[in-house]
C-alpha cells in the first residue's frame, strides 16, 4: 500500500461517468449537471477516457474509448481542451475533485505513438505489433523494458495532473509496479495527494495471464502504489449472490478474507455497476432487494462508486463502442436515497475502523464497523442489516434490549432478546461501544 494513502478515501462517494454517452455527450454537458451530481453527495467525479479513439480495426462506429490515439490530445466529440479545463474549474469550484482514465497497457494501432516509435510496443513473432490477450483486437500493447517510454508516459501524467486530481488507471495489473511506483513519486512534485485507482484485475485472469507468460500483478503488488484497487477479487462472488447463484454466506466470508491479507490501510473500490458490468436494476430487478444491496454498497467498507443512471434505475447497459445515450427518464429516482446514505458515508468512523460481516436469519447481512484503538474514533461502532432477500422477517442481531432509531431514514424498531422483529429494509447504526 501506497504510505502516504489518505484514509479518509474510506468515506468518499465516486461518480462515474461515460461522457460520450452522457446527454449531448460533451464535457459542457457534464458540467451543466454538476449541481445535481453533487446534490448525490459525491466527492469524485471519474471521466472514462477523455482521449481520442483511433480508427484502425475499430470497435463499432465510434470504437472503444480505451483504444486510445492520442494520450496528450482531448476527444472533439467529447469537447476541447479548454472544455475539460473549464469543466475541471466548475468541479473544483464545488468542493469535488475531478478523476480520468489512465489507459497505459495499450493503444489503438494508428495512435501517436504506434506511428512515431514502434519500438516502445509488443511484437509478434512476424514483427509485426499486437496484444497479449485474444479478445483485444482493436489495440496493441506497450513494452515498459523500454526506459524511454515510461519518461513520456510519466511526463504526460504530469501535464494531467496539473488540472485534475486523481488517475484511474485501466488494467493496471499488466503494467510494472515499479512503473507505477515512479509515476506516483513523480506525480506528487504536481499534484499533492492525487488520488490513484488501480483496476486490479480478477485471481482467474491473473492466473491465466501469468500461464500464458504474461506478467500480472496482484492487489497486493499494486497497493505499492495504489490508494484503491478494484474489488474484482470479491465482486464475481457478490454478482452470483445477488443473483442468489451462491450462498451469501460464502460472498461474505470472501470480504472478511480482506481484512487479513491486505495492508491495514488497504482500500476496494465497492460498486454494483460500473462501464464493464451489468446496469444493477437488471441483475436485482427486485427494488426492496436492490435497495438492501445499495446501501450494503455504501456501508462496506471501502470506496463507494455509482455509475452515472443507476441512481434512476437505469436497466440498459450503455455500450463502449456506439453512440447509446443513457436514458435517464425511467420514472424512477432514488437519488434522495443515495444522498442520505453519501451523507451516513462521510462519517469518519469509515476510515479507521476494523470490519466484519455475516449472514444472520435468511438472506441477511450483519456488518459493524468498530473503531480502531488509538484512533479519535476509538469507541465507536457502526451496525448495519441490510435484508437481500424478498421478505420481511426477524432477525438476530448482538443489540441491547431497547428502542433503536435507523439512521437511514429515522423509522423506530425495538430489539427483545437480541431478536430485531419485521426487518423491512436496511438499517444503520451509530453507536458507542460498552
Amino acid at each position: 500500500m501506497a504510505k502516504t494513502t489518505d484514509r479518509t478515501l474510506r468515506t468518499q462517494v465516486i461518480y462515474q461517468i461515460f461522457t460520450r454517452n452522457y446527454n449531448d455527450g460533451t464535457f459542457r454537458a457534464v458540467e451543466a449537471d454538476l449541481d445535481r451530481i453533487q446534490s448525490l453527495g459525491v466527492d469524485i467525479i471519474y471521466l472514462l477516457p477523455i482521449h481520442p479513439s483511433g480508427t484502425i480495426h475499430r470497435k463499432g462506429s465510434m470504437g472503444s474509448p480505451y483504444a486510445i490515439q492520442d494520450y496528450r490530445a482531448v476527444d472533439p466529440v467529447q469537447g476541447t481542451k479548454e472544455d475539460i479545463e473549464h469543466l475541471a474549474h466548475a468541479i473544483h469550484a464545488r468542493g469535488m475533485k475531478l478523476m480520468i482514465d489512465v489507459v497505459y497497457n495499450h493503444t489503438s494501432p494508428d495512435s501517436v505513438l504506434a506511428n512515431t516509435h514502434p519500438e516502445w510496443f509488443y511484437h509478434k513473432n512476424d514483427g509485426s505489433l499486437g496484444n497479449r490477450v485474444g479478445d483485444w483486437w482493436d489495440v496493441v500493447d506497450l513494452d515498459y523494458s523500454n526506459q524511454e517510454l515510461w519518461r513520456y508516459q510519466i511526463d504526460t501524467l504530469k501535464q494531467w495532473a496539473e488540472l485534475v486530481d486523481g488517475f484511474r488507471c485501466d488494467v493496471a495489473s499488466m503494467v510494472p509496479v515499479e512503473f507505477w511506483i515512479q509515476a506516483r513519486t513523480e506525480v506528487e512534485s504536481v499534484r499533492p495527494g492525487c488520488i490513484w485507482l488501480a483496476e486490479s484485475v480478477e485471481p482467474e485472469f491473473i492466473i491465466y495471464n501469468r500461464r500464458n507468460g504474461v506478467e500480472t500483478a496482484t492487489d497486493s503488488e499494486l497497493y505499492q502504489a495504489f490508494d484503491i484497487c478494484y474489488d474484482h477479487d470479491c465482486y464475481p462472488l457478490q454478482k452470483k449472490a445477488m443473483t442468489r447463484q451462491l450462498p451469501l454466506k460464502d460472498y461474505l466470508s470472501s470480504v472478511n478474507v480482506q481484512e487479513g491479507i491486505y495492508p491495514e490501510n488497504y482500500i476496494k473500490l465497492r460498486f454494483l455497476e460500473n462501464h464493464d458490468r451489468p446496469r444493477a436494476a437488471a441483475v436485482i430487478p427486485d427494488e426492496y432487494v436492490r435497495k438492501s444491496w445499495t446501501a450494503w454498497s455504501y456501508f462496506v467498507k471501502g470506496t463507494v462508486m455509482v455509475y452515472a443512471g443507476q441512481e434512476f434505475g437505469v436497466t440498459k447497459h450503455p455500450t463502449l463502442f456506439d453512440l447509446d445515450p443513457v436514458q435517464f427518464e425511467t420514472g424512477k429516482d432514488d437519488s434522495s436515497f443515495l444522498r442520505k446514505l453519501s451523507d451516513l458515508r462521510h462519517h469518519q468512523l469509515f476510515s479507521n475502523s476494523s470490519f466484519h460481516a455475516e449472514e444472520t436469519g435468511t438472506d441477511v447481512i450483519y456488518a459493524e464497523h468498530i473503531g480502531r484503538v488509538g484512533t479519535e474514533v476509538e469507541g465507536q461502532k457502526a451496525i448495519g442489516i441490510f435484508p437481500v432477500g424478498n421478505a420481511s422477517q426477524a432477525v438476530t442481531a448482538p443489540l441491547a434490549d431497547g428502542e433503536y432509531i435507523n439512521a437511514i431514514d429515522g423509522t423506530r424498531f425495538s430489539v427483545h432478546e437480541r431478536v430485531v422483529s419485521d426487518v423491512h429494509g436496511p438499517i444503520i447504526l451509530f453507536l458507542n461501544q460498552e
